[in-house]
């Protein structure tokens, strides 16, 4: 078991825990509810007792005072079961922790979330909050930041390898998420090389050879299995937001390296580049949901090639006020060059926002204030982040 704290809170009452596969999920369950009832619905004799019969559950539990605690790992494999939990919460006033690593098969089969009565967290890949000074930038860019990489470093290349090939085994072809896999392995590696930048659904279904309506149903799978994010782009010139091409970002840069094919390769520039901004993106996106943000993140693009990393929108737009962002913009570079404010002081200009904080973060280790640009080394925009000083 990993010694590392994690940043979720203990919830007091019944939870939904979301994440992909082999983030820690079950370890953090069985630390925090040494007392509770245990189900894995990963065993397949539990899988097969629940999928025949899920009023079993009641039984199985035996009789609990009030208020005790039931943890269902992998529920999603079951969704009926989520009928006997309702019942439970009601008549029993039992408390569920329910993990899972996708959302999919809930969803799509109309299943029962419990109609407000549980709590949804989610859970991901290490944080450099979570590991302070075991963090090694150098490493999180290469192999990612998954427990099992980090705790067995030796195997590393072979644990990255055979999670690509759990993922399909498990998640893809048990759970009946595909027609066929061939196509979807195709896919899979193609995807893992566009991480970070924006999807052409056109383009990968040629690259695939399969259809674009496959793409799009192959691209909300890996985003149900949250394997992947979508980050939108950001529009302030209008009134209502346009629909405009997100990009893709894999959720551990170690797994989109292993997707890709590209473990045993030497690592560009480009590649560790876009890793980076994975890195960093992960670290928003898990800040965001610890410590209660809950503001949207997107990135920016003009109408030429020229980017803004990523976009928070700290306020929202009101009749009488613009919306109010911070912009951030990532470089892989150890010298930090001044062409690359050009866009922030752009948006800085206009009057239809209002930028809080324009913030460069870079490879080199110097801290500069350039007229309102405040340039950070990575941990130091890390360590700012988690102390609330970015948003």
């Amino acid at each position: 078991m990993y010694s590392y704290p994690r940043l979720q809170k203990i919830p007091k009452y019944s939870f939904f825990l979301f994440g992909p596969r082999g983030v820690g999920k079950s370890s953090w369950l069985h630390q925090h509810f040494k007392e509770a009832v245990f189900f894995n619905l990963l065993k397949s004799d539990t899988y097969l007792e629940f999928s025949r019969n899920p009023g079993l559950l009641e039984a199985k539990i035996g009789d609990l005072p009030p208020q005790s605690w039931v943890c269902i790992d992998e529920v999603q494999r079951v969704p009926d079961l989520l009928n006997e939990v309702h019942h439970l919460i009601e008549s029993k006033q039992y408390r569920f922790a329910l993990s899972g690593s996708s959302a999919r098969k809930l969803k799509k089969g109309g299943a029962n979330l419990l109609g407000g009565r549980a709590i949804t967290y989610e859970m991901e890949s290490f944080v450099s909050a979570e590991l302070k000074q075991d963090f090694d930038l150098e490493s999180a860019l290469q192999w990612g930041l998954m427990p099992l990489v980090l705790l067995r470093p030796e195997i590393l290349k072979q644990t990255l390898s055979t999670y690509v090939h759990t993922y399909l085994k498990e998640e893809i072809r048990a759970e009946g998420l595909v027609r066929k896999v061939e196509p979807f392995v195709r896919f899979l590696a193609i995807a893992a090389q566009l991480n970070g930048q924006e999807i052409n659904a056109t383009n990968l279904a040629r690259e695939a050879q399969v259809p674009r309506s496959t793409v799009e149903t192959y691209l909300s799978i890996l985003e149900d299995t949250l394997i992947t994010h979508l980050l939108p782009a950001y529009r302030p010139q209008a009134k209502v937001r346009e629909q405009a091409t997100p990009k893709l970002y894999w959720f551990d840069a170690g797994i989109a390296r292993a997707a890709a094919g590209l473990l045993h390769d030497p690592t560009e520039s480009l590649w560790l580049g876009r890793s980076l901004e994975t890195l960093l993106y992960h670290e928003l996106r898990v800040y965001n949901h610890t410590h209660d943000k809950h503001r949207p993140i997107y990135y920016y693009k003009a109408s030429g090639k020229e980017e803004i990393d990523f976009v928070i929108e700290t306020k929202n737009r009101s009749t009488s006020s613009p919306p109010e962002i911070v912009c951030i913009e990532v470089k892989h570079a150890k010298t930090w060059q001044r062409k690359w404010e050009k866009l922030m002081r752009s948006l800085a200009n206009s009057p239809k926002l209002s930028v809080k904080r324009m913030i460069g973060v870079y490879r080199g280790q110097e801290r500069y204030h350039f007229q309102g640009l405040d340039v950070l080394p990575v941990k130091d925009f890390l360590t700012e982040l988690y102390l609330g000083k970015i948003f």
